[in-house]
């Protein structure tokens, strides 16, 4: 069932959770429901350290602009990117994430996200060729490329976004490999996924009595 009420914009980062499950993505953005764990107070504290804003000179002679406010009318976005690294007269976006690189593409999908924004605020500039992700887990900085399957699987997380965004209630939860998502999700006493299963099912098994 569909709500009438359609969000305006939606922050950057919530294609993040949206992309590592829908569920989670609807309960923290549309419900706006948060808990804390370790993980998400070292990532905030992270975030903290490359949110201080300004400018500076790295030792290579890159101009780096950090906590980048990014917006997009057309796409309907708006959040901030943790630095901003200009090269060539580009403006490559740079996110800082605590953890070390996964399997899937939710990283990857939030900072192409970030660059569509740049795009769209100098749309005089050519299509940005590239961003950078760096894990502190690993300590280890990823080059990411704004190829045309990225680009579009963003369009497609961001569309699914807003549909997401005006149901009534939660999304199922995550089925078959993605549940090895669910463990560190700091969520999961929120959505007790293995909870809801079961009661589906004995719902669907009294359904079928007599």
């Amino acid at each position: 069932m569909i709500s009438e009420r359609v969000p305006e914009t939606l922050p950057i980062s919530s294609l993040n959770a949206l992309e590592y499950c829908q569920r989670r993505f609807y309960y923290q953005f549309v419900q706006s429901d948060m808990l804390i764990n370790e993980f998400v107070l070292e990532g905030t504290l992270v975030h903290q350290r490359a949110h201080q804003p300004g400018r500076q000179t790295t030792a290579e002679g890159e101009m780096q602009t950090t906590r980048v406010y990014l917006c997009s009318e057309g796409l309907r976005l708006s959040g901030f990117a943790d630095v901003v690294e200009e090269r060539e007269g580009m403006r490559i976006p740079v996110e800082y994430k605590h953890g070390r690189q996964g399997e899937w593409l939710n990283d990857h999908i939030q900072l192409c996200a970030q660059a569509l924004c740049l795009e769209d605020m100098q749309p005089e500039k050519s299509p940005l060729p590239y961003g950078y992700i760096y894990y502190i887990g690993s300590r280890r900085r990823v080059r990411v490329d704004f190829n045309e399957e990225l680009r579009t699987n963003t369009q497609a997380a961001i569309s699914r976004a807003f549909q997401v965004a005006t149901l009534e209630k939660p999304p199922p939860p995550l089925e078959g490999k993605l549940v090895a998502r669910c463990p560190n999700c700091s969520l999961i006493s929120l959505c007790l996924p293995d909870e809801v299963k079961l009661l589906q099912s004995k719902k669907g098994e009294y359904g079928r009595v007599g």
